[in-house]
């Protein structure tokens, strides 16, 4: 009977041991915060992670360049409309400027960000106290402000004002996290203060592996383009096109007029710009970085634009042309304001698809009583000729900054600087001219150049996610803005001033007391 109550015992006490066992965290199992930045290598991922949310892709996110500025901002424009693949309310609202506070894309445009700039305000408070390489760590440091800087400067394009966070939030209570708007020159104060910084300690190129990680060049070519911004509607700080131009030539080659010693120069074949055997070439700046089904790390664009129902294509044709009427032709869409010499408009478009399992063509043909024969062009920019049997991602790269912009940026901050000068001539020029297309006019006012340069521009970048910041941004002779007359002239009657910037996401609003929303929503 002891016997057995000794047993009974053992058995209790082992049941409890392993139970204790069992409800025991193994935190052997996962790495802590304090555990973590430690090394070399948690620095470099730390880093890696920051670029991350440029370009993650897959079946279930979007990240801004890898389709969410195309179904969350150029949707919203006046070159492209959702195609019959693209079913989510939400991105069909946005594209007839019917978009509330409460539009998904608006909020995850907004979220993805600030992830963003969580994990760069991560980096840099937790590299500095790590031990390594001080050359390593200082650029590693550069590049994570040169990432915050590119964040904010969407941020502060996209909503206005919007709260600025410069230090690595971890708080425990929800009302710490709650941060008013800073007004939007705050927020350019700090995007330069960190282009600034960054351009001081960025190397000119890098080795593999690390190409297409930022560089001195980006840093200074997106300060251009800020400086360019800032000097544009709404802010109107005219005297910031004197700096675009100085920080532009900082990096154009001394053939362009400049000092930069980078490297950088136009492909001579446009279509190099996008094809992914040149990815990271002469006219690459700065690039979102892509590989071809490779474990979600391709660019998931490519089969957006790709028509349905292709034997050996998968495509959903989501995103097409916007058509509107213009005179007698009812189907007139941003490929009819290319010439036919015009080298850019076969590169940026198809008129079919050869399917890789039959060779036959398929093509959308128009009823069009003006042009026989029409048929829809579809967007071709992220096409990858290498992987045609799978199409699902792309290796194509998405440009984020490249020369041929540079240039543009250059020729326009000089015309509105100086007027149309022989530098801003000679940067329109080299652009038109790789087009195929001959000089600009001389003797233009600088009124007729900047409506020259707006049409290039818009020719030359369509489909880069870069549209929608030029309509927010552009204006006409008088000084005023052109966004309303630009998206009412494609049929967008409804659009108002209030859209230039979106509205804060309500979700947002509901989480922080201090947000506001902006005008109109």
């Amino acid at each position: 009977m002891k016997l057995l109550n000794y047993a009974a015992a053992g058995l209790i006490a082992l049941s409890l041991t392993a139970c204790k066992e069992f409800l025991k965290e193994a935190p052997e199992a996962l790495i802590s915060e304090d555990q973590y930045y430690k090394t070399q290598a948690d620095a470099i991922n730390a880093v890696n992670a920051v670029y991350f949310l440029l370009n993650s892709g897959g079946s279930t996110i979007q990240t801004p360049y890898n389709t969410l500025f195309n179904t969350g901002m150029n949707m919203a424009g006046d070159d492209e409309d959702p195609g019959p693949g693209a079913t989510n309310p939400d991105v069909r609202s946005l594209s007839v400027l019917a978009h509330s506070s409460t539009n998904l894309r608006v909020y995850e445009l907004w979220q993805q960000h600030y992830a963003a700039i969580k994990k760069a305000n991560v980096v840099l408070e937790k590299i500095p106290a790590i031990s390594f390489d001080e050359t390593l760590k200082n650029r590693l440091l550069a590049e994570a402000k040169f990432l915050r800087a590119l964040y904010y400067f969407n941020l502060v394009r996209l909503y206005g004002d919007v709260p600025l966070i410069t230090e690595y939030q971890k708080f425990v209570t929800a009302s710490d996290y709650a941060i008013a708007r800073s007004p939007s020159t705050k927020v350019y104060e700090q995007i330069e203060k960190d282009l600034t910084e960054a351009a001081t300690v960025l190397p000119a190129s890098y080795n593999a592996p690390d190409v297409g990680r930022a560089t001195q060049g980006a840093a200074k070519a997106l300060l251009a383009k800020v400086y360019l911004t800032k000097a544009s509607l709404p802010l109107n700080v005219t005297s910031h096109y004197a700096d675009a131009v100085k920080k532009a030539e900082e990096v154009l080659s001394a053939a362009d007029g400049g000092t930069g010693t980078y490297g950088y120069n136009l492909f001579t074949n446009y279509a190099d710009v996008f094809l992914p055997a040149s990815k990271n070439g002469v006219e690459h700046i700065f690039s979102a970085q892509f590989k071809s089904n490779a474990q979600g790390q391709g660019n998931n664009e490519n089969p957006r634009a790709i028509l349905s129902s292709i034997p050996g294509l998968s495509g959903n044709y989501a995103h097409m042309v916007r058509y509107y009427t213009q005179g007698n032709d009812k189907f007139y869409s941003i490929y009819k304001m290319y010439k036919p010499a015009d080298k850019r408009r076969d590169v940026t478009f198809v008129r079919y698809f050869v399917s890789p399992a039959n060779g036959r063509k398929y093509a959308l043909l128009i009823t069009n009583s003006t042009i026989p024969n029409d048929s829809t062009p579809f967007f071709h920019k992220w096409w990858d000729p290498s992987s045609t049997s799978v199409t699902s991602e792309a290796a194509t790269n998405v440009p984020i900054l490249r020369y041929a912009e540079l240039l543009l940026i250059h020729a326009e901050a000089e015309n509105e600087a100086n007027g149309p000068t022989v530098k801003a001539y000679k940067s329109l020029n080299r652009v038109r001219n790789r087009a195929g297309l001959p000089n600009l006019t001389p003797g233009l006012t600088k009124d007729q150049f900047r409506d020259s340069l707006y049409l290039d521009r818009r020719l030359e970048v369509v489909y880069e996610y870069q549209r929608w910041f030029d309509l927010i941004r552009q204006k006409d002779a008088s000084g005023k803005s052109t966004f309303v007359a630009n998206l009412q002239k494609v049929g967008k009657t409804n659009a108002a001033d209030k859209h230039r910037l979106y509205p804060i996401p309500q979700s947002e609003i509901d989480n922080n007391k201090l947000l506001t929303q902006n005008p109109g929503f």
